[in-house]
This record gives C-alpha cells, sequence and structure tokens, in this order.
C-alpha cells in the first residue's frame, strides 16, 4: 500500500454516480452531517443536461479553514459509476484514496498503485438484505453513506438526527434508512480501520446558512420590490423564477383575502418575456427577467428599446457555458460583453457581478433601484457555479427603514405648478431626464414612447444634431453611474509590488485562497475584486498602479479584459489573461500555477519584473 495521505477537517471527497440513480439525497446528507458536526463545507454539483442515466458528480470540500472554493485534486473517490471508473481514478491525489463497490472482481490493472483501494461489497450487501429492485438502488446509497461515516469519523446521532428531519412524519422509512445507514457502518467497523482522512467536530459554522444563489436573488428581487416577473425556462435560471414565486407567496400575498400582489407570466420564449418585463416597468412596476446567454441573444432587440426609450427593466442571467446550446449544466462567465454591449448600434448597460449568494441577495434588490434610477436595463451576472450550488453564508441582512428608490419621476402636483417636463430633457447635467407613469396628469406630462429618434421633448426627429444630442446625454447617464453601482474592494498585499490581479463574480472564493498560497510562495499581489460596469474610478487608478495586471475570469476570449482595454483605452500587454474555461468552477490550484508560472518570487520585499 503507498504512503496514505492523512488529514483532518481539510479533504476533498468526490462522488461518481449515475443521474438518476437516487444517489443526491445519501449525497446531500453526508454534505449536511459534515456541516452539522460545525466544519465548514463547500458542495458542488456536476452534472448533465439530460435527464437520466449520463454520468454526475457531487464535490464536497471540507475546510476548516473555511475555503469556500473548489481546490482542485481529489482525496476520496467514491466511484460508484463504472463508465467513468478511468476518469474518477486520475482525479485522485497520489496517496489518496478510492472507495468503490467491491461485490465484483475487478482487474488489477483498472487499478493505480499510488492510491489507497477501500472496497466495500454494497451490491452483495443490498442484495441480501433487499428483494426489490428499487429499494437495492436507493438503500445503497444510504449503505455507503454509513460506510463512509466510519472510515472518516462522521458521528453516526448526526446523520440519524438528518434522517429524521427528511422523513419527519415517515417513520417507517426514517427507520429503514436508519437500518441501512448501519449496515454499511458496521460493516467497515468490522472489516476495516479508519483511513488517514478525519473528522474533528469544530464550531465555525456559528449562525451561516447554505443558501443557493438563484434562491438568494430571487428573494432579493422581492425585497428590491419587484411584483413582475416574466420569464422562460432555460437551465441554469429557471429556479430563480420559481424562488421569486415561493418567496411572492409568503410576503406578496394578503393574508386576510389571499390576493396575489404580484404577476408571474411564463412567456412563450425570451424574446416575449423581456417585452412583458418593459411594458411593465413602463407602466410603473418593478419587472424582471431570469434566463441565461441563449436567451440574451434571444432578448437583444427589447434590451435596445429598453436603453434608447429609457424604460427600466432588471436582467438576471446565470450564465452557462455557450455558444449555442453550448453546456447547459456547465459554468463560465461567458455573457460579459452580450451584457455590457447588448443590442445593436451604441449602447452601454449596468452589469452587477454578485460573487455569492449574500450578494446576489444584495444586488438583486439594488438591481431594482438601479434601474429605476436611470431608467435603464440593469443585468445582474450570477452563473451556474453561484446560482444552483448551495453555499455557506452569512445571514442575509435588510435594513427596514430603507426605501425605494424610484429616480426621478414627475408628480400631477409638480406638472400642475408649471414645471416643464422633457421626457429626454436633462435638467440636472447628470444625464438622467425625468420620466412620469401613465395617466399621471389629465393633460400634461403625456409623452410617445418610441424606439426611433426624437428629441429632448420625445417627439420624433431625425436631425442629426438631436440624435448626438441625446446619445451623448445617454453617455453622461452612464457615467453618473458610476458613482451609485457596487465599488469594487481591494486586497493589499503585505509586501509592496507592481503586480496585481482583477476578478469577478464566482472566482472570488478560489481567488481569495489562492492569494494565500501565492503569498506563502513568496509572490505578492494586490488585488481587486470588480463589482459593477461602468467601472468605478478606483477601478483604473488600480490597474494604473501596477506594472503587471493578471485578469483571472471564465471563459475563453478574456472578456473582462476586453471590456478593461475598451473602456480604459489600456495596453493590452499590461493585462495578463488568466483563463479557465471548461465548464467545472475556477479552482485555487488552476490560479496559482498560472500566475505562478509567470511571477518570481518576491526578496526583500520588493517584487520581481
Amino acid at each position: 500500500m503507498p504512503e496514505a495521505l492523512t488529514a483532518t477537517n481539510d479533504f476533498v471527497v468526490k462522488f461518481a454516480n449515475v443521474n438518476g440513480s437516487g444517489s443526491a439525497s445519501a449525497n446531500g446528507l453526508f454534505a449536511k452531517s459534515i456541516m452539522r458536526m460545525g466544519i465548514p463545507i463547500a458542495s458542488r454539483n456536476i452534472f448533465p443536461s439530460n435527464i437520466q442515466g449520463l454520468p454526475t458528480w457531487f464535490e464536497v470540500r471540507v475546510s476548516g479553514a473555511g475555503h469556500l472554493g473548489r481546490r482542485g485534486g481529489v482525496d476520496l473517490m467514491v466511484a460508484m459509476n463504472p463508465q467513468t471508473w478511468d476518469r474518477d481514478l486520475a482525479e485522485i491525489e497520489p496517496g489518496g484514496y478510492l472507495f468503490y463497490d467491491s461485490t465484483r472482481p475487478i482487474p488489477q490493472s483498472k487499478f493505480r498503485l499510488d492510491i489507497n483501494v477501500i472496497g466495500v461489497p454494497l451490491t452483495q450487501m443490498c442484495n441480501a438484505a433487499y428483494t426489490d429492485p428499487r429499494q437495492r438502488q436507493l438503500f445503497k446509497n444510504i449503505i455507503y453513506l454509513g460506510a463512509l461515516s466510519a472510515l472518516i469519523g462522521i458521528e453516526p446521532a448526526v446523520v440519524e438526527q438528518l434522517l429524521g428531519e427528511q422523513y419527519k412524519g415517515k417513520e417507517r422509512l426514517a427507520a429503514s434508512n436508519r437500518a441501512a445507514f448501519h449496515m454499511g457502518r458496521d460493516w467497515v467497523a468490522a472489516n476495516l480501520a479508519p483511513i488517514g482522512l478525519r473528522l474533528e467536530r469544530m464550531d465555525a459554522i456559528s449562525n451561516r446558512i447554505m443558501v443557493e444563489g438563484n434562491n438568494a436573488a430571487g428573494l432579493g428581487a422581492v425585497y428590491g420590490g419587484a411584483t413582475v416577473c416574466a420569464w422562460y425556462p432555460i437551465t441554469p435560471s429557471t429556479s430563480l423564477a420559481e424562488a421569486f414565486e415561493n418567496w411572492c407567496r409568503k410576503f406578496r400575498t394578503d393574508k386576510e383575502t389571499g390576493k396575489k400582489k404580484y404577476a408571474i407570466v411564463q412567456a412563450e420564449d425570451e424574446l416575449a418575456s423581456i417585452g412583458i418585463v418593459i411594458g411593465a416597468a413602463w407602466n410603473g412596476a418593478r419587472a424582471f427577467t431570469a434566463t441565461s446567454g441563449p436567451g440574451i441573444s434571444l432578448m437583444q432587440e427589447f434590451v435596445g428599446l429598453a436603453y434608447f426609450a429609457e424604460i427600466p427593466a432588471v436582467i438576471f442571467d446565470v450564465q452557462r457555458a455557450g455558444p449555442s446550446t453550448g453546456m447547459p449544466t456547465r459554468t463560465q462567465q461567458s455573457d460579459i460583453l452580450a451584457a455590457a454591449y447588448a443590442s445593436h448600434g451604441d449602447t452601454k448597460h449596468i452589469v452587477l457581478f454578485p460573487q455569492d449568494p449574500t450578494e446576489c441577495f444584495e444586488m438583486g434588490a439594488a438591481a431594482m433601484d438601479l434601474a429605476d434610477r436611470f431608467q435603464t436595463p440593469v443585468f445582474v451576472l450570477l452563473d451556474l457555479d453561484i446560482g444552483m450550488n448551495e453555499w455557506l453564508c452569512e445571514p442575509f441582512k435588510w435594513d427596514d427603514a430603507r426605501r425605494m428608490d424610484r429616480g426621478k419621476v414627475m408628480t400631477a402636483e409638480e406638472l400642475e405648478a408649471g414645471r416643464e417636463f422633457g421626457r429626454y430633457l436633462d435638467v440636472d447635467g447628470d444625464g438622467v431626464p425625468y420620466r412620469t407613469y401613465p395617466g399621471t396628469h389629465p393633460s400634461k406630462g403625456a409623452y410617445f414612447t418610441r424606439g426611433t429618434s426624437r428629441d429632448r421633448y420625445a417627439k420624433y426627429t431625425e436631425a442629426g444634431g438631436a440624435y448626438v444630442d441625446n446619445m451623448e446625454r445617454l453617455l453622461r447617464k452612464f457615467a453618473t453611474a458610476k458613482t451609485h453601482v457596487p465599488h469594487p474592494v481591494e486586497r493589499r498585499s503585505k509586501v509592496a509590488t507592481r503586480d496585481g490581479a482583477i476578478y469577478i463574480g464566482s472566482s472570488s472564493a478560489a481567488m481569495d485562497e489562492a492569494l494565500g498560497a501565492l503569498e506563502a510562495d513568496g509572490i505578492h499581489l494586490d488585488a481587486l475584486r470588480i463589482r459593477a460596469f461602468p467601472f468605478h474610478d478606483g477601478v483604473m487608478d488600480f490597474i494604473a498602479r501596477h506594472d503587471r495586471v493578471f485578469v483571472i475570469e471564465q471563459n475563453r476570449d478574456a472578456q473582462l479584459r476586453t471590456l478593461l482595454m475598451v473602456e480604459g483605452n489600456l495596453d493590452a500587454a499590461r493585462l495578463v489573461p488568466v483563463l479557465h474555461y471548461d465548464g467545472t468552477p475556477i479552482t485555487a490550484r488552476f490560479i496559482r500555477a498560472a500566475i505562478a508560472g509567470r511571477v518570481k518570487p518576491a526578496r526583500l520585499g520588493v517584487a520581481a519584473e
């Protein structure tokens, strides 16, 4: 046997299963039980876009230090899918562990000599205990949960409690699952010894919660005042609209009458969805849609209308791997340019980049204010990693004294008093005009909403001067937004350095860990997490202070880097792309290796050239 890996509360377990085999429940119990022991975890589903039969994986990062990004590599592989056996074995770290069903003999040539093999006869145990084929399959998953609990030190009482909660009111099911769990646990106790990967109870969770980004964004939309959602189902954004509906049932339903104070429309396609959102927002409602890259492609013309006619709209884009259908159940950050410059002609849109479900909640609410204040589409760019995976987060916070920012809306009283109204008139010099809601006044404040060119008073014209005047005002408005969007977050190195790193969104968790690892290697970088476009002045100031800036993103074409170069008129050589785009979430190891290969360790507190 090779020298075995040893670690306490710091390792990666990966389950390789067949989609539709019922493994998700057992794998989820595995993750929850570790968290119930007070140990931070980060879990991720990697699943196919079909319904049943293809491979699926579930990865659990156990990190007493609290790292929530993917590390890279696997310390314990639970190999339950013969189709992916070779691929799964290749991921195991030298000295790591392979857990498999040993009922049927497997040729020695199918194993690696540098890993530790743990065989448990799961199928044999199931066949002896159960006669129903479906029971054999489902309880096999619970049996391997029991076996793993004995191998790494999961407290059995914790799993029993979770089973009781899951099957509350169904004691027969709870009892049969407990029996299967102990069947696996007892077999390991009688035949094997615990392995070098161990769990020890901690108190590192506190009051943190596990929540998906889509769920958080849906709740944020509710708190942000949204009353209309129009959407068309598409992976991985569907659960965001569903979450909004669930939260609306709780918070937007009159308790006495049962009347719903919200509207949710599943439209015939994405183009219709954004059209409904624009119509609702024009009428004064706060409205949004949830979609992914293919939906953004279809929405382009209507997004241009909302930009040019200056109508609020919020678009949650849960990014996936493209182009075209691409990989619907894989993650990327590949809609950055599509969102920033959506539609034909000259457009620029506000884009928000949440890093985790907490910011999905916060930015989901903030997007509604920004859309109203600037009378424009606002994109919230999540991705599948944030949207569909549960993240360990601080509880959401909300100030009950906060009020919606509806921006510049002229009232009937102001119109009656004779205040001048020009729908596209810039009276304050910030590029943001006043608007009215339909029916504000019986004879004043009305205007024709159009996608064609017009003057400051919304009158149709093709005069070049009026068109240029309007387009330049839109740029002033966009520049004003710089100070209102979420500001970037900077992390200064402990050692003076001329090297920097810029990143966004879900790359943050892996980036935070990578920065610590690089620092331990003697490589020091200042880091800046961009949270919104238009870029705050601090972004260009950060770049100006450094000779070289690594731009870490999850797409092939360096879209964030391109946006920085275009908006800042920057030298391409100054921005070094670090690109990860295989559809899996970026890892700390990947970032560390990519940067370490280009930077020499600092000496005497000064970064090497």
